[in-house]
């Protein structure tokens, strides 16, 4: 049990879940630059490339919501083993890929390793450590794993424009090994208290429920879906969802306890989480094939303008803390989110007559704002979970966070087709303004869901 851990297993236990971060960090933000030479090499339109970047997403938030119930089941380390080890052998996968069907299947892989990864690493620092160390805990995790975005632009660009764009998924496989030897020697094998049975019919309501949800918003913004079967496979999703709704009030173990949702700033924060990160969620997606296809910036031009995101998202960490404690989570999450609505919607200024150093500094604003952003709205999502609902309230952030950034990603990819006259996208040559207007549909989006963090208590 925690209380048995071993000061030196504490002193290296965030390293170790660091390490998952670092990896998980480092493939997005490569993934992202790379994605024009991708589609070049694979004979498809950089912006139909989002497939790649969803399946992953899907695929993590399919597999989430038994993260919690397979680490009490088998024990946090033997978990998050498998989970180093899958992401790792996908990474594989994903630089063999001679198609664009394969890549898809190296990023489900990958997805199965990544939905493990860091929900049982959190768990266990959520076991580990008490509450008032937590958010100082979390804040040092994910330093290394912005170093991971820090590094992953500039090393992508580089690698995709002198070497080739399959070796930004081998570049992962030797961390996954050093991740691997870690976790067998020193991640502490935690199990639950009570062994209870899975709730496999609350697992495919919900699976069901997120892949045709998905599936739907896909379809849409590749044009291969005509708008009837995006609604039909929209209601059924939804219908899914409320059956599962229904089916948790009726059984004593359900996959995620409806008691959730008693606490307010669970609530709040779930609600928050899952659309405030539709805005900052499809960046990652945006902000490269911007620099790329609409200012005509190279990979390596592109990855090293990232710099300044990573590099403010790194630096304001270590004052993350003192910021919630002084102001409190309901008014750092409040104006924190209308100050990243109006950032994004400052892209639609963007053109080729932007100065360089305001692009950049745009930038920089991007990083500094979400890494106050992300870590207050997981903090304040976890802080009051006991931890008998501890298990499934992580899990449930963690679906509700990969749901929301392939949401973000998807409706992102729906608007730069519509405002190409809701034509593929590949025979439009109108980019810029598709972006631009993108860019200000989103940010006004995220501007209006501020109010959401306002009701959280006036006391945290």
């Amino acid at each position: 049990m925690a209380n048995d851990i071993t000061e030196q297993t504490k002193k290296l236990l965030p390293w170790i879940v660091a390490i998952a971060f670092f990896m998980q960090s480092l493939d997005a933000t490569i993934l992202n630059i790379a994605l024009p030479a991708i589609a070049e090499d694979l004979a498809i339109h950089p912006l139909g490339m989002q497939s790649a970047v969803i399946a992953y997403m899907v695929t993590v938030a399919l597999i989430i919501p038994i993260c919690g119930w397979v680490s009490d089941r088998f024990g946090t380390q033997k978990i998050f083993f498998i989970a180093v080890a899958f992401f790792s052998l996908g990474s594989i996968l994903c630089a063999a890929a001679p198609s664009l069907l394969v890549l898809v299947v190296g990023r489900v892989v990958q997805g199965i390793g990544g939905a493990l990864m860091m929900p049982v690493g959190r768990l266990v620092i959520l076991r580990v450590y008490p509450r008032s160390e937590f958010v100082k805990v979390m804040s040092f995790v994910t330093i290394p794993g912005l170093l991971g975005s820090l590094l992953g632009p500039t090393v992508g660009g580089w690698l995709v424009q002198y070497c080739s764009w399959h070796w930004i998924f081998l570049i992962n496989v030797h961390i996954g090994v050093l991740g691997c030897i870690a976790a067998y020697k020193f991640m502490p094998d935690l199990t639950g208290v009570v062994h209870k049975e899975l709730d496999l019919i609350g697992f495919i309501l919900i699976g069901l429920a997120m892949v045709l949800v998905s599936f739907a918003l896909e379809g849409l913004a590749e044009l291969y879906l005509d708008k009837t079967a995006v609604i039909i496979l929209s209601m059924v999703g939804i219908s899914c969802l409320i059956g599962y709704w229904y089916h948790a009030v009726h059984i004593e173990h359900p996959l995620f306890p409806l008691k959730l949702f008693n606490i307010k700033s669970f609530s709040i924060g779930i609600l928050g989480n899952l659309i405030a990160r539709l805005g900052n969620g499809s960046l990652p997606f945006l902000i490269p094939l911007l620099l790329q296809l609409a200012l005509g910036y190279s990979p390596a031009q592109a990855g090293m303008m990232m710099i300044p995101t990573a590099l403010l998202a790194i630096l304001i960490k270590p004052v993350i803390g003192l910021v919630i404690n002084y102001f409190g989570y309901r008014w750092v999450l409040t104006v924190n989110t209308l100050l990243l609505g109006i950032i994004i919607c400052s892209f639609a200024l963007v053109s080729n007559q932007t100065p360089f150093v305001l692009l950049l500094a745009m930038l920089a604003a991007v990083g500094a704002v979400n890494s106050l952003q992300f870590t207050s709205m997981n903090t304040v999502t976890l802080l009051q979970l006991d931890d008998e609902l501890a298990s499934s309230g992580n899990a449930l952030l963690a679906v509700g966070v990969q749901l929301s950034i392939s949401f973000g990603i998807a409706i992102a990819a729906i608007l730069l087709a519509f405002f190409n006259g809701s034509q593929p996208i590949m025979e439009s040559v109108k980019v810029l303004p598709a972006f631009q207007q993108t860019f200000f549909i989103m940010g006004l989006f995220t501007v209006m869901l501020a109010f959401v963090f306002f009701q959280l208590p006036k006391d945290m």
